[in-house]
């Protein structure tokens, strides 16, 4: 198990953990939540002897092997698959050793190797590490490309495949979901939900949270407090925590307040000065309970729009794309006033391209795209970020925008996006991607759009933002259209979806849930190997294979076997029983006056002994259900 006590982190000045106790139990996938700058990567740099605590005990299994997601992936000329397959590290070091022993003629070695790539299944890592690949994504041509032609966000997929390829008992993951589309988070959910090792995940994203965990680590507080139970219930607890901390917080306050005034009352009476002084002594022992933080740090919303035209946009027809490459044809949609849209569809299909043209970032390549001439734009990509000047302040970007407005007024709203006092001074630069994603969502918000554009606005943000954005945005009034992986705030804010695909955009006729299993369908049939696929096993290994499953199959019938024959046995024993009362009860001894107590007794329990035989009958059915099932299956 992970074990943390007593645990005391600091970085630099700043002190994120004093005391920190914690105990995680094998197998445990807990979700770490906490407010941006909480402490959560450092958690993670703990666990991985990247940071050594001040004070305190940190406890991993020496013998534990922990995957974590690579921060950096080098331009590597290797193919996607081989860097893949790069993260089984034991499976890379056993090949490495069989080259050797090839070199050197060492038969033996050659023997006992090979013995030992089977059981670490060398022999089928090139099609597990493929099917990675696949439901991360990666077509299959793909797989076969450099990883150096791989754009930033792939690199990050490439690493994230690489830790999952490690057969590992302890998985650290960082905010895997920012760089995936919903396909891929709901393909991701599925693998980590079979993982058998012990999983730790920091994510921004509830209903991932949901999934996925079955308890939650909360970093905050400069403490680290474990909850059971996925992040929903998570939220209930800790509202109920909320609730007693404030209620004990604020009978302590009234003992206080009772102590200090007999003090001030009595300590300069000689007849009271001694009880003055023990109640002086039980006020310096008193342990301070803090209030609880129940309040959000974020507290804005859109104001109304100026003008609400209809429709606000028209694209005929259109295509559009990037030089001569065209990304999406035949285009033919209307964005009508008061409009939520969410946009579904893998990474690459032009989500973000369809977006850019609403925009006007792009230019038709043909047909016809008409906006209102009261049409205004809010629009939000993650590209945008770069656009602040890293040397000014948030309240100087702001007063580019209303120079002529308040100092004051401008602090006030800059404040409901948690920039307050001086803050709202410093330069954008140092500042995180959570903190910029929170400025630029301010600043679009100042200009009061009638159609909002949102392209991953949740990356970087953590959960208090995220949900102060979604009531922000149940509340505006305007058009709306978003690209997210962020499930919980797609089904929040919009009520239709558009699905890119293939080219075209296409209205989908269903909820999340019915995309999710249309999804996931598809993803199933893909990484299912054709006839011609080069990954398919051979035949030595079909049969081992085969074999496999047949032990397996075999295993699973042994303790139904063994509860057939319990429920066989038991159900001779009452059925004896049940014929020895039935015979009591038909004689005419059974009915003479001496017999009275004996009959009433031998009619009880043949009713408890012909429910119990019912009971034990259903038992038995079920079971060789069950047996005949996996014959069944055994073919």
């Amino acid at each position: 198990m992970i074990q943390l006590k007593n645990v005391t982190l600091r970085r630099g000045l700043k002190e994120l953990l004093t005391g920190a106790t914690l105990t995680l139990n094998p197998g445990y996938k807990a979700g770490v939540v906490g407010a941006n700058g909480a402490g959560k990567s450092s958690l993670f740099a703990l666990l991985m002897n990247q940071l050594h605590q001040d004070a305190g005990d940190v406890e991993v299994p020496a013998h534990w092997k922990v995957a974590h997601v690579a921060q950096e992936t080098p331009a590597l000329d290797s193919r996607a698959l081989d860097y893949v397959l790069d993260g089984d590290a034991e499976l890379r070091a056993l090949q490495a050793e069989l080259a050797a022993a090839e070199h050197a003629g060492d038969g033996m070695a050659i023997g006992r190797l090979h013995g030992e790539l089977e059981h670490v299944g060398a022999y089928t890592a090139e099609a597990r590490a493929a099917r990675l690949l696949t439901g991360l994504g990666f077509a299959t041509d793909a797989q076969q490309r450099p990883v150096s032609s791989f754009s930033g966000g792939w690199r990050m997929r490439l690493n994230l495949a690489q830790a999952l390829m490690c057969r590992s008992d302890l998985l650290l993951l960082d905010e895997p979901t920012n760089h995936l589309d919903i396909e891929t988070v709901l393909w991701l959910e599925d693998w980590l939900k079979a993982y058998p090792g012990t999983l730790l995940v920091i994510s921004h994203d509830r209903d991932f949270l949901d999934s996925v965990a079955d308890h939650i680590v909360e970093v905050a507080d400069q403490t680290l407090t474990l909850y059971t139970g996925n992040y929903s219930a998570f939220e209930v607890m800790r509202a109920e925590k909320q609730e007693r901390q404030q209620s004990a917080f604020e009978r302590q306050q009234k003992q206080i307040e009772h102590l200090e005034s007999f003090i001030t009352r009595f300590k300069a009476k000689a007849s009271k000065a001694k009880q003055a002084q023990s109640r002086v002594k039980a006020l310096e022992k008193l342990e301070r309970i803090a209030p609880a933080h129940v309040a959000s740090p974020f507290d804005f919303s859109f104001a109304e729009p100026d003008k609400l035209p209809n429709p606000l946009l028209v694209l005929d027809n259109v295509a559009v794309g990037y030089g001569e490459r065209v990304i999406l044809d035949r285009v033919t949609l209307s964005v009508e006033s008061g409009a939520r849209i969410g946009l579904l569809g893998v990474n690459g299909a032009g989500k973000s391209t369809l977006v850019k043209l609403i925009a006007g970032e792009l230019a038709p390549l043909s047909g016809h795209a008409t906006g209102s001439q009261m049409l205004k734009i809010g629009y939000f990509a993650q590209h945008q970020l770069e656009t602040l000047r890293p040397d000014e302040s948030p309240l100087w970007h702001l007063q580019k925008r209303a120079p002529d407005v308040r100092e004051q007024e401008l602090r006030n709203f800059l404040g409901g996006f948690n920039f307050r006092g001086d803050t709202v001074n410093d330069p954008v630069g140092p500042m995180s991607g959570g903190e910029k994603s929170r400025l630029a969502l301010a600043l679009i918000v100042w200009e009061r759009p009638n159609l909002l554009l949102l392209d991953e606005p949740t990356n970087h943000l953590d959960l208090e933002m995220r949900h102060a954005l979604t009531l922000a945005l149940q509340d505006f009034v305007g058009a709306l259209i978003v690209v997210s992986h962020d499930r919980s705030l797609l089904e929040s804010t919009t009520d239709t979806f558009w699905v890119v695909k293939g080219g075209r955009v296409t209205p989908f006729d269903g909820d999340l849930e019915d995309y999710r299993r249309e999804r996931l369908a598809e993803l199933s049939d893909a990484g299912k190997p054709s006839q011609g696929d080069a990954a398919q096993p051979n035949r030595k290994e079909q049969k081992r294979l085969e074999a496999e499953a047949r032990q397996r199959l075999s295993q699973q019938k042994k303790p139904l076997l063994s509860a057939l024959a319990r429920h066989e046995k038991e159900m001779d024993q009452l059925n004896k029983e049940k014929e020895a009362l039935d015979t009591f009860l038909c004689s005419e001894d059974a009915y003479a006056d001496a017999n009275k107590a004996k009959l009433a007794e031998t009619v009880r329990r043949q009713g408890e002994v012909a429910a119990r035989l019912a009971v034990v009958e259903e038992e038995w059915l079920a079971t060789q259900d069950a047996i005949d099932a996996i014959d069944a299956e055994a073919g």
